[in-house]
């Protein structure tokens, strides 16, 4: 059995944050990643209130003086959040920060406040949910085709569907695919290393921008780099990040975002508390994917669809496996996850069309299913070996390699939920539904088709250009 990935893509995204420590949350489990020695809470009186309380409940017993209490960052800004330090970030390994752990419990209930949070972990919000994607692309050839296919609709510019993909950049070649001839947005920065070997997580973005222009061809796309760096970003530059990403061309009529984190509660995330708001007061619909964690506790900003004041505001998206009729082995679940699409082993297109660009995993599949699934899931086929996976004085195994010639296979929630978003744009332009919100009323009371997930049946939103892909059980070769 391989190594947890967990604890691999901590090394990777610490080496992206290198002035930043980072824990595992809460306390000593792994569930989230946190900025060590460091809370949020709302600017102003409340931001006091955190420092002031934080101060009196620090004693001899926990190491810390009060001097360690203080700002450490803008007080003022469009998310509203301020970062205070409460401890030294040095003190204490990955596995947990005892002075965040006290600043928490200090702000439990304080006095007069009861039932409104005032304070948080400054956490790491990543495309590698649970720190760890679906899987990682694999090559596909160019001759089998894109799944799902385009549809035949064609692109109009003055009927298009305005959708903003928040995400990776888009590939120095993607205009080599015609789909994303029209397609605009950031570049994706540093796409290879010293090498020429592709970074992970590169082409995200690009892969995401292929899927939404295949199930509606009829939408004006916009990539933005929002998350580059190993996919990670810390909560507190989140939410004024997606206020960034909006601000260089309006609100879009759809935001499609494959990214977030757990945060043990269940009242959303502090940080992007001031973009939720605001996103509430426009017309603009947030597809969001709902993690792959394999677990029902919620995903933020996905979950927020299970909040009153958000339901027709946000749709959270799981992941449909291979043959679309069972939920795929790694998509969180619950009642919180409002539809599912495809999500495993999907294929469109990366980078490549140019010239063969190679690739190095990152991780190694395991011998069975970390989740307990019975199929051949995304952790075990096809097999490879990984960097991460292979480090240390006992390793034997050498990465593998492959080369990338534009297309790939790639699964996760992070797709599923472009081609929700995708089939949101394709009902607008069928309908003439000017409003996303009300397309995604209309087209979840339409829907006619289910899924079973964890024994539930849930809404199941299936492309017709869409093809299955046969489950392998564990006795056949895979």
């Amino acid at each position: 059995m391989a190594p947890q990935r967990f604890h691999e893509q901590f090394d990777q995204i610490q080496r992206s944050m290198p002035d930043i420590p980072l824990a595992m949350g809460p306390d000593d489990s792994a569930e989230f990643f946190y900025e060590k020695g460091v809370v949020l809470a709302r600017d102003g009186e409340e931001a006091r209130l955190v420092e002031d309380t934080v101060r009196t409940h620090f004693t001899e017993a926990t190491g810390l003086t009060a001097d360690s209490v203080r700002r450490a960052g803008p007080e003022t800004n469009r998310s509203g959040i301020t970062r205070i330090q409460v401890g030294d970030p040095g003190h204490g390994d990955r596995r947990g920060d005892r002075a965040v752990a006290n600043a928490l419990r200090a702000l439990r209930e304080p006095e007069g406040r009861a039932g409104r949070r005032l304070v948080s972990r400054n956490h790491v919000v990543s495309i590698a949910v649970n720190a760890c994607p679906g899987d990682e692309p694999v090559p596909a050839p160019l001759t089998q085709g894109a799944n799902p296919a385009p549809a035949e609709a064609g692109y109009d510019a003055d009927t298009a569907v305005d959708v903003l993909v928040i995400d990776t950049g888009l590939m120095h070649d993607y205009r080599s695919y015609p789909l994303l001839a029209h397609v605009q947005g950031d570049p994706q920065i540093k796409e290879t290393d010293a090498a020429g070997v592709l970074q992970q997580y590169v082409g995200h973005g690009t892969f995401i921008a292929g899927l939404v222009a295949a199930v509606s061809p009829n939408t004006e796309v916009t990539v933005r780099n929002t998350l580059n760096d190993a996919g990670a970003i810390l909560e507190s530059d989140f939410g004024e990040a997606l206020f960034a990403a909006v601000d260089q061309n309006g609100w879009p009529d759809v935001i499609s975002l494959s990214a977030g984190t757990t945060n043990g509660r269940t009242d959303g995330l502090l940080g992007v508390e001031g973009f939720m708001q605001a996103l509430r007061g426009q017309r603009t619909l947030l597809v969001a994917a709902a993690g792959n964690n394999a677990s029902a506790t919620p995903f933020w900003p996905a979950a927020y669809a299970d909040l009153p004041d958000y339901r027709d505001v946000v749709l959270s998206v799981g992941a449909l496996r291979g043959d679309g009729e069972h939920g795929a082995c790694f998509s969180n679940h619950g009642a919180w996850v409002k539809a599912y699409a495809p999500g495993e082993r999907l294929i469109g297109p990366l980078t490549g069309f140019d010239a063969p660009t190679p690739y190095t995993y990152q991780h190694s599949t395991y011998d069975a299913c970390r989740f307990g699934f019975t199929y051949s899931c995304t952790c075990q086929y096809p097999t490879h070996t990984g960097v991460l996976s292979q480090q240390g004085a006992n390793s034997t195994g050498k990465p593998d390699q492959v080369m990338f010639e534009g297309f790939a296979h790639w699964s996760g929630t992070s797709f599923a939920t472009p081609v929700a978003a995708g089939l949101v744009a394709a009902y607008m332009t069928a309908n003439k539904e000017s409003d996303a919100r009300a397309a995604r009323t209309q087209l979840l009371a339409a829907n006619t088709e289910y899924a079973e997930v964890r024994g539930a049946h849930v809404p199941a939103l299936r492309p017709p250009t869409w093809r299955p892909v046969p489950v392998v059980p564990l006795s056949a070769p895979a």
